[in-house]
């Protein structure tokens, strides 16, 4: 199985973005480097980081060490709270922790509680794009009236929203929202942050696909349309998160998914400074 074999979901603007990517949130800097390195040796093409993260640059190297083309990647990174006034600045540094001239896709990383910031911020994104420094600009953590605000007021509708998503959390009024928007849906923590729903409906779903639980929660992420971005620091993990693409679970199975939703109440964090 090769990285070729991850399937691509077509951005509003023509962008493809693969369906299952790497994240790096609360990845130690001083170990992003070798992370990152072997992601990519398994056979991930699409990095997930922040600023906020402050492993940026860890990225950056994983990538230039990797020897892959660049081309061959898709690197996502995100505007922080406090930069959202001055945006181009706040990209022009990430671009250089990056040590590349251009990213694949660049995210608001909050909805800041201020009426008009990202807004503001939006248009600098918009900016980004024409200039072509950005392929894609999207949002995350962007809730229903934050998408429809920010379609009434600016110029270019958001290509993605990354979102807490799992399947204690499947946000359906959020991804029919988004459906009809042309606004594609990805997903972060979407094994529930690590607290996997032991549910007797996904063993026996995982047991029948000889898979495990994450990957058949994985696996539906994917089946039911969502970009996906899971993380792990160990490598035989990651191996497991990407050994997802030679099955698929059938209209019955995901419909007994959908029956796990607790909605609201399955919501793992609210607090910007705590989750992704």
């Amino acid at each position: 199985m090769t990285e070729n074999a991850v399937p691509t979901v077509g951005l509003n603007n023509g962008t493809q973005i693969p369906q299952l990517g790497f994240g790096v949130f609360k990845v130690d800097p001083d170990k992003t480097n070798r992370i990152v390195r072997d992601a990519l040796e398994v056979g991930y093409r699409h990095l997930d980081t922040a600023k906020i993260y402050h492993n940026e640059e860890g990225v950056g190297h994983a990538v230039k060490e990797s020897g892959i083309d660049r081309g061959d990647l898709f690197i996502t990174t995100k505007l922080w709270n406090d930069d959202q006034t001055d945006a181009l600045t706040a990209f022009d540094k990430s671009l250089a922790r990056l040590g590349t001239d251009y990213v694949d896709l660049y995210l608001i990383h909050w909805p800041t509680p201020e009426k008009d910031t990202y807004i503001d911020a939006w248009r600098s994104l918009e900016k980004i794009l024409e200039s072509g420094r950005a392929k894609a600009i999207g949002v995350s953590n962007f809730n229903i009236d934050h998408l429809e605000r920010l379609i009434a007021e600016t110029e270019i509708v958001p290509a993605v929203n990354q979102v807490e998503l799992h399947v204690d959390f499947q946000q359906a009024e959020l991804r029919s929202f988004a459906a009809e928007k042309g606004i594609a849906i990805e997903a972060w923590g979407p094994l529930g942050q690590g607290r996997i729903n032991d549910s007797l409906e996904l063993a026996a779903i995982a047991e029948a696909h000889g898979k495990s639980v994450p990957q058949t929660i994985i696996r539906w992420h994917l089946d039911v349309g969502n970009i996906v971005i899971p993380k792990s620091n160990n490598k035989e993990r990651m191996a497991e998160n990407f050994d997802v693409l030679d099955f698929s679970l059938s209209a019955a199975e995901i419909a007994s998914i959908a029956s796990l939703d607790r909605g609201a109440e399955g919501r793992n964090g609210s607090d910007p400074l705590e989750v992704n």
